[in-house]
């Protein structure tokens, strides 16, 4: 599968059923060589996934983010946060996986570098539907 046929299949907004098929997806890409990963398809689930705002799926994406320089690059902090920043840090928190740890310092340091000043859950699903759709 690539970007065009995820688009196409599950759209910005996936169904609840469709999720766990977005997440194998993303997990798949994620266990792949840096080389060999699509990261626009990545980027997209994760995409998905935030416009889906399941605290579950945080560290997915901080995962999927993390796997290679490529994907860190091209997954952008904001989409850890599809259930709000607040929400997010909390998950984290809560969390005490190492994963969850290094995702919260990194969400921190993006605050305080001023990553989220004018971030908003519903104004980033708009500026992803205008570039995914727009």
């Amino acid at each position: 599968m690539d970007e065009d046929e995820s688009l196409r299949r599950y759209g910005l907004q996936p169904s609840f059923a469709d999720l766990p098929r977005i997440r194998e997806i993303l997990r798949a890409q994620t266990d792949l060589g840096q080389h060999d990963q699509d990261t626009e398809l990545m980027k997209l689930c994760c995409v998905q996934l935030f416009n889906a705002s399941q605290l579950s799926d945080v560290l997915v994406i901080w995962r999927a983010k993390e796997s290679s320089w490529d994907a860190h690059c091209s997954i952008d902090v904001q989409l850890l946060c599809g259930a709000g920043l607040d929400a997010t840090r909390a998950h984290l928190e809560a969390d005490g996986s190492d994963d969850a740890a290094e995702a919260l310092r990194y969400l921190v340091e993006c605050v305080a570098a001023g990553d989220f000043d004018t971030f908003s859950v519903a104004e980033e699903a708009r500026w992803r539907a205008s570039y995914y759709l727009g």
